[in-house]
């Protein structure tokens, strides 16, 4: 798993795409941070993170199956594929190594923000007027969030040799699992009856309540349980090649 992992390191980091990957994200995260009026925090009346780990997964909807559209896409257009499966290694570590490479990408890219911290923390007045401990959470959350959006991300790779329909299929499912259940839960059939029920099956009811700094055993059981899932199916995706 480790020579899998090192090999999509080195892909990243070779070309332009984990330089982009990275660059873009700081850039958005800037704007949205500092420059846009909206959202700025020179603008509000109070230091405070929360604009980024309000903005950071609508961001990671699109970026994240950018990263990893290509995981298992591309090897099946040139047909590496099946060099890479009949060597003498499990497809669940061809699949672990994949995941942890393009997770590591987007460590990567979320290390940086820790410039923002450092800003906001100084801006407040006092200086270090900051819920340090609810950011942490919330870094926490964030990160789990990225792990479920890449297991989503290497899943849709795995289903197709086209790296825009895998992009296109992981953002849709990226994005219904981040946000369809919070809007189904609104329907008259669910509203007032079961509505926590429905919005506890996607992320967004989980990744909220991580981002108060509160890390409840539930939320963390969630993001795991769902990464497995995917990356489940991913192994039984990459198994349908032997049948």
């Amino acid at each position: 798993m480790f020579a899998i992992y090192r090999k999509e390191i080195n892909a990243f980091f070779s070309s332009l795409i984990g330089y982009i990957v990275i660059g873009i994200f700081l850039v958005l995260m800037g704007l949205v941070m500092w420059v846009f009026p909206d959202y700025s925090v020179l603008d509000g009346n109070y230091a405070s993170m929360d604009t980024l780990f309000s903005m950071a997964p609508l961001i990671f909807l699109f970026l994240i199956p950018a990263v990893t559209m290509r995981t298992f896409a591309e090897e099946t257009q040139t047909g590496t594929i099946e060099l890479l499966v009949t060597r003498p290694i499990a497809d669940w570590q061809i699949v672990g190594g994949k995941y942890l490479a393009c997770l590591t990408l987007v460590l990567f890219a979320l290390v940086p923000t820790v410039l923002y911290y450092i800003t906001v923390y100084n801006l407040g007045a006092p200086p270090g007027n900051l819920d340090s401990g609810g950011i942490l959470g919330s870094y926490i959350g964030l990160l789990f969030l990225a792990g479920s959006f890449v297991a989503i991300g290497i899943f849709a790779s795995s289903l197709t040799n086209n790296q825009i329909v895998a992009f296109l299929l992981a953002a849709f499912l990226c994005f219904f699992v981040y946000m369809a259940f919070d809007f189904l839960s609104r329907l008259p059939v669910f509203f007032g009856k079961t509505d926590d029920l429905v919005q506890a099956f996607g992320i967004q009811y989980h990744y909220n309540s991580m981002s108060r700094g509160v890390l409840d055993s539930r939320d963390v059981v969630y993001f795991l349980s769902l990464s497995a899932v995917f990356l489940a199916a991913t192994v039984l995706s990459l198994g349908r090649r032997r049948w």
